[in-house]
């Protein structure tokens, strides 16, 4: 096969790569979210407190950061694709068995192993789409490949709010078990494996970056700054989405006195629009930035938490009528940083250590995250009301930004367009 021949081929392998890993984070989110989208009806039938109601988040993410250490490792020593096709089969079948529960703790132990098969996609996925995209191209395709983000959680309130309604909160965990077993299949048929480290060649992967950004060892990753502050400042945003994704439509059924279904249609609507909006131009911004900063990915990263401020404490303490357009500000500039902070952390290491990184990665930014955040909210909820509740989300924009300034400092210079070009 000729050069152009070969370089053809890789480009339509890494666009079917794209897609195919696009459509199952979709499917990833849409799985996660369907239980926001019902959890007023999970709280009536079993007559749960809110704080034992965020619980089962909290118990989702605990399995999640437990499985992340050893995907990790199986990712930096065994082919991805056979990974990710096992992976999506166990969360899609362990979701089906969601819906046949009938006590709130088998509800809980049923939701919380989900979490063991969404952690490999999450470790996976982006390690994968790295092995296929050189740095300077991986901001672009994580953007592509972090759009299924709010898109997936839309579908995944609004499916399961309009499902919950009509035909029992039951029937939205069946429903959404079917398109991840499909996408399995199609990976497993459609998708080649790339080979491990191919695009790092002479570029920020294989480089020494600044601060000793890129380290070839698993110990180096505890001593790699850019990775470490990336990672710290994405656990706070975390913190706050998960935060915000596990109690809006609760929030805005209490205060804004929605129905279910509206409440799901809307934060479905406005997570759709705004998460994809922002999220496209937050890698377009990045994009352009890059060009004559290698720190771009880090600066956008933290003005999404910065812009997002006082977008939050208007919703969550402002009067009903700025409620939905400050939500929308919100996630708008929350979503900003959604593909650069990824596209940091992966440049951040070398292939070798990838998978392990990304796991290391998913561990903190769930244990600082998402995993705390839903029940904090739920126990200061209990005890005030949940606008005080969500309010403690506010704290984290600010830690986040602050980690992502401080991490800009170590960014290596191989990701700039300009160091690329040269």
């Amino acid at each position: 096969m000729s050069p152009a021949s070969k370089r053809t081929a890789d480009a339509k392998a890494a666009t079917v790569a794209l897609l195919l890993l696009t459509g199952l984070n979709l499917v990833n989110y849409i799985d996660r979210y369907v239980l926001n989208g019902v959890q007023e009806m999970v709280k009536a039938e079993f007559h749960v407190s809110d704080e034992r109601l965020g619980s089962l988040v909290t118990y989702f993410f605990i399995t999640y950061i437990i499985a992340a250490p050893a995907t990790g490792w199986l990712g930096d020593h065994f082919p991805r694709k056979p990974l990710i096709v096992i992976g999506a089969l166990f969360w899609s079948t362990v979701n089906l068995f969601s819906a046949m529960v009938h006590s709130f703790d088998a509800l809980l132990v049923r939701h919380a192993a989900l979490g063991v098969g969404e952690a490999s996609f999450g470790i996976f996925g982006p390690a994968l789409l790295a092995d296929y995209y050189p740095p300077e191209q991986r901001n672009r395709a994580l953007t592509i490949f972090n759009v299924a983000i709010p898109v997936g959680a839309a579908i995944g309130y609004a499916a399961g709010g309009w499902l919950g309604q009509t035909h029992g909160w039951r029937s939205a965990f069946y429903v959404s078990a079917i398109p991840g077993l499909l996408l399995a299949f199609a990976i497993l048929f459609l998708m080649r494996e790339p080979e491990r480290g191919a695009t790092d060649e002479g570029s920020a992967g294989q480089g020494s970056g600044r601060g000793g950004a890129h380290v070839g060892n698993y110990l180096g990753l505890l001593k790699n700054p850019a990775y470490l502050w990336a990672t710290l400042g994405y656990a706070m945003s975390t913190f706050t989405i998960g935060g915000i994704s596990a109690w809006i439509p609760s929030f805005l059924q209490r205060e804004a006195h929605m129905t279910q279904s509206s409440a799901g249609f809307t934060v479905g609507a406005i997570t759709a629009g705004t998460g994809l909006l922002g999220t496209a131009v937050g890698g377009w911004l990045a994009q352009r930035w890059l060009r004559r900063d290698h720190r771009a990915l880090y600066w956008v990263s933290a003005l999404a938490p910065t812009l997002c401020i006082p977008c939050a404490l208007l919703c969550f303490f402002g009067p009903v009528k700025t409620m939905l357009p400050a939500l929308a500000l919100a996630e708008f500039t929350l979503f900003l940083g959604s593909g650069p902070v990824n596209a940091a952390i992966v440049n951040s290491v070398t292939a070798q250590v990838r998978a392990t990184a990304l796991a290391g990665q998913l561990f903190l930014i769930h244990l600082l995250g998402d995993v705390p955040s839903p029940r904090v909210i739920g126990f200061i909820s209990d005890r005030s009301n949940l606008r005080w509740g969500l309010g403690v989300t506010v704290a984290a924009l600010v830690l986040s930004a602050v980690a992502q300034v401080i991490g800009s400092r170590y960014a290596p210079r191989e990701t700039s367009m300009d160091a690329v070009a040269a």
